[in-house]
């Protein structure tokens, strides 16, 4: 994968750090990989040149604080939650440094937020139980989905298709875009027999954080415990279960009576490859570890209903911070990897002497 981290100033080279004198709770790509953008627990926000990791800005929002910053399909603008005032999100252009857009209705903490992959929509949810639907051209929300518990929310890569995820019921609902006001299509329940075997009663994942493979195919839903999950994206049963990190807030789960904690410090913490075959998280130990989930669900006879669900342990786990490391994201364009929590390092891949592949090539 890579070098471990080692000292630099700003030259691009592999194992890059960039310290900080906060933690850094936020990463986000623009769609062609040339900018990184990182927001810190002191209501500032870093603009870096990914292909040569020299900053370019700082920004900071003080007055409103800044969450879940996400680059839209123009590599100036962002979108993000307040975390002060309001809970308004808003459109913010880091060329003029001024605010272009308001997003008023939640009306509470904003804990989950994500930009459609074709189009200006993007969907936010919050600590009140809605998902709304959003248009950039609009401040007006042009969607809304009442819920019965604080919900997470990840488009699917063709930008169709939708999941929410509910923990108090361990669920997940996808919906159609275009019939987001009628009953999901499909309800999947997040079923972890093991953890059974655990503790009376079962302990409930408490998932933090879904994103879709660019193929289609699977579904990775992050949690805030020792497990990651793999779903099949179609018929959605469960493929894996993903070990070998230590889980961000280890110890938070919920219960069989629906009691969930409110949103923690997990849910930036593992993501895809863009080649869709890869799995990359961060741990509590500072650890990244990657998992080959291609390659190993290729191998796999197909499931039935008397099968126990396999569990993949991380194929490497790479030395990556001193302290956790809360964030974790693939360049969509490039072949480059960027982690943070107190520090920021960007990866690059060693070069291959076996022809072997190597995650994200």
């Amino acid at each position: 994968m890579a070098n471990p981290p080692v000292s630099g100033h700003g030259s691009g080279t592999p194992g890059q750090i960039i310290l900080d004198e906060n933690i850094m709770a936020w990463l986000t790509f623009d769609d062609f990989g040339d900018f990184l953008l990182t927001a810190s627990e002191d209501e500032t926000f870093r603009l870096y040149n990914a292909k040569t990791g020299k900053h370019v800005k700082t920004l900071a929002s003080k007055k409103y604080g800044v969450d879940l910053p996400r680059f839209t399909h123009k590599n100036t603008t962002i979108v993000y939650a307040s975390t002060k005032e309001d809970d308004t999100i808003r459109y913010h252009s880091l060329h003029d440094n001024k605010y272009l857009q308001y997003f008023r209705g939640h009306k509470k903490k904003v804990i989950s937020l994500d930009v459609s992959p074709v189009d200006d929509g993007f969907m936010s949810s919050s600590l009140d139980n809605t998902v709304r639907l959003w248009d950039l051209r609009s401040p007006q929300c042009r969607g809304l989905l009442n819920l019965p518990a604080p919900p997470v929310v990840a488009y699917d890569s063709t930008g169709v298709v939708f999941a929410v995820a509910v923990n108090q019921y361990s669920r997940i609902l996808l919906y159609d875009m275009s019939n987001f006001d009628k009953d999901p299509f499909k309800t999947i329940h997040l079923d972890d027999v093991r953890l059974a075997k655990i503790s009376y009663p079962p302990r409930i994942p408490v998932m933090t954080s879904m994103s879709f493979s660019t193929n289609g195919k699977w579904l990775l839903v992050g949690t805030a415990g020792e497990v990651h999950y793999v779903l099949d994206a179609f018929d959605g049963d469960l493929l894996c279960r993903l070990e070998g990190h230590l889980g961000l807030e280890r110890g938070k789960t919920g219960n069989s009576l629906g009691v969930v904690p409110d949103r923690g410090i997990s849910g930036e913490e593992v993501c895809w490859t863009p080649d869709s075959r890869f799995v990359v998280s961060g741990s509590q130990t500072g650890k990244i570890h990657v998992w080959d989930v291609a390659k190993f669900l290729e191998r796999q006879p197909p499931l039935t209903p008397q099968s126990e669900v396999p569990t993949l342990n991380a194929s490497l786990s790479l030395d990556g911070h001193p302290g956790a490391s809360r964030c974790v994201k693939f360049n969509p364009r490039n072949c480059m990897m960027a982690t943070a929590g107190a520090e920021l390092a960007f990866w690059l891949p060693e070069a291959s002497t076996d022809g072997s592949k190597q995650p994200g090539n």
